[in-house]
């Protein structure tokens, strides 16, 4: 039962390991979704926002890793 448990926390580890990248992602969505519902923004706005927005946190959260 031991091996199991550690099986699933290291699992479990792969999608919560860096509490900043998802949190980070989070906002970018809910900025991207304030757009788009709230200002009704044109869909590539949304978009490239969206694409800016999550290559910028992913850069970041790299040079986080790298210290």
């Amino acid at each position: 039962m031991s091996t199991l448990k550690m099986i699933l926390r290291e699992l479990l580890g792969l999608f919560i390991d860096d509490q900043f990248l998802a949190i980070a992602i989070l906002a970018v969505v809910a900025l991207a979704a304030a757009l788009a519902f709230l200002l009704s923004a044109p869909p590539l706005l949304t978009g490239t926002t969206l694409l800016v927005g999550c290559i910028a946190v992913l850069a970041g959260s790299v040079v986080r890793g790298r210290r």
